[in-house]
């Protein structure tokens, strides 16, 4: 691992553990499956607009999303290995957007398939699920305003 890697990955690791004082957001850190990282990568850095620190942790080939010690929400990567294998089924990502509709376009222009359309949820925001560059279930999500 590059010693460059290793501050943005303990930070993004450094929500996964709790000492007990108090209140907590549960998901620390996500690894979310890719088949062609390069593809994944410009996929995600279109959508959100956000860069990447890439890095070999453990033998497989990630991009870590930025993380920020004491911001809400939690960091993850894009991984690709034998282990990891992308999937419409199971557990959703839901990925915060200042704008759903520009997001929408943007990953649709990017090649990603609208798999629920954008709904309104009145004070909880609104939210669109796609299906990323991959084959993953995504969603995105804009905060109520």
């Amino acid at each position: 691992m590059r010693a460059a890697v290793l501050p943005t990955l303990l930070l993004a690791l450094a929500g996964c553990h709790h000492a007990g004082a108090g209140p907590m957001n549960p998901v620390g850190y996500f690894e979310l499956p890719v088949s062609d990282m390069d593809r994944a990568v410009a996929f995600y850095t279109r959508v959100l607009g956000t860069d990447f620190e890439r890095a070999t942790i453990d033998g497989y080939p990630m991009a870590l999303f930025p993380a920020a010690n004491g911001a809400p929400g939690a960091s993850g990567a894009l991984v690709k290995g034998d282990v990891y294998i992308p999937a419409k089924a199971g557990p959703i990502l839901y990925f915060s957007v200042d704008d759903l509709d520009a997001a929408l376009a943007r990953a649709t222009a990017a090649g990603a398939a609208i798999l629920y359309p954008p709904k309104d949820l009145g004070e909880l925001g609104r939210v669109a699920e796609i299906e990323d560059s991959e084959g993953n279930r995504i969603a995105l999500h804009q905060a109520a305003e």
